[in-house]
């Protein structure tokens, strides 16, 4: 996948991730060995016990004698079937027990891991996404033996995928700008910021395009700000190409740049926070990993104390306001202070 296009959907990604790199030494490349399909059909004639010759399988297949030859000896010397040569009938059989046919072997944990990408490729369907998606993932699943296909079925009846906040998404957009990131093409397109009434005109260098946290953003240097800017792409409109090309900077890294941020939102300034959550909500802050610089240390009343190194702070100030006054910001004073007027500002909106 290209790095410019990141993240399918986080479930999606880490489990296809994890499936083909267990397989990949596993899978023979389609350059280095025939079809799988045709040597399915190879085997299914010779589990006819008929004995086949090489140019009766030819025929059958529609492929050169030279074609079933190779095909017989991948299917003897890599995937180990008794496939042998019997005189007496001028052809070819199994010389023993045969079950399914060996094609992809996976564990129990990577076909489950292969489940979790199906679920979370469901949210792309009626996308422009859902062919591409499901034509790959068919790909895999279609060489499973029966059993394993069996076993599929019935984990897919106890695992669902559900989403309280579903971003709006124009797939035609998002395709777009994968496409530019990829294809290091430069675009022009209005934009409008969070609360803006009116939208501005940009031309960008579209350098990355991200999933962080179910949530599509563009990473791109914009040449009215001349400087690297995130865009959403839901606030996107009349986008179109400028017919012109850049050159990727080799010192960009999304890694490093979003290494300070709580999510998307960066700084100049890296400050240690702290924050302590009661006993009511310690499990939850135990359960994630929040933050790559993140340290948790127990409390004796229960509770629990989440030490991380941000350098930006509206989005841990957001996040803080979400546990309803079950965490209580330690240090910096800033980000105490911050969560306060928040709060009182909830207090002044809501009262009767």
């Amino acid at each position: 996948m290209s790095p410019a296009f990141a993240g399918w959907g986080g479930a999606l990604g880490l489990a296809w991730q994890s499936f083909m790199a267990t397989n990949r030494k596993r899978i023979p490349q389609r350059n280095t060995r025939p079809p799988i399909e045709r040597m399915l059909k190879v085997h299914n004639l010779l589990k006819r016990e008929n004995h086949p010759n090489a140019s009766q399988l030819a025929a059958e297949l529609e492929v050169t004698t030279k074609t079933i030859y190779r095909d017989i000896a991948f299917m003897r010397d890599r995937m180990e079937l008794p496939v042998v040569f019997e005189s007496a009938y001028n052809g070819y059989c199994y010389d023993g027990e045969v079950g399914q046919f060996p094609t992809v072997q996976i564990s129990e944990g990577e076909l489950f891991a292969m489940l979790v990408a199906e679920k979370a490729m469901q949210q792309y369907r009626g996308t422009n996404f859902e062919k591409p998606l499901m034509s790959a993932f068919r790909k895999v699943t279609d060489s499973l033996t029966d059993t394993l296909s069996f076993n599929l079925d019935e984990f897919d009846q106890s695992i669902s995928f559900r989403t309280s906040a579903e971003p709006v998404l124009n797939l035609e957009v998002i395709d777009a700008l994968a496409k530019a990131a990829a294809g290091h093409r430069q675009l022009q397109f209005n934009y409008r910021k969070p609360g803006a009434r009116k939208a501005v005109s940009r031309v960008v260098d579209p350098y990355h395009l991200a999933n962080v946290n179910s949530e599509w953003f563009l990473f791109a240097h914009c040449h009215l700000r001349n400087d690297i800017r995130t865009f959403t792409p839901a606030r996107i409109s009349d986008m179109k190409p400028t017919g012109k090309t850049f050159k990727p900077p080799k010192k960009f890294s999304l890694e490093k740049r979003l290494r300070g941020s709580f999510a998307i939102v960066t700084g100049d300034k890296e400050q240690e926070i702290v924050i302590r959550f009661n006993e009511l909500v310690a499990d939850y802050i135990r359960e994630k990993r929040w933050h790559p610089t993140q340290r948790q240390r127990n409390l004796k009343d229960g509770g629990v104390e989440l030490t991380m190194r941000l350098d930006s702070l509206s989005e841990v100030q957001r996040w803080v306001m979400t546990w309803c006054g079950n965490a209580r910001v330690i240090k910096p004073a800033e980000l105490a202070q911050s969560v306060r007027e928040a709060a009182q500002h909830i207090l002044e909106t809501n009262r009767e």
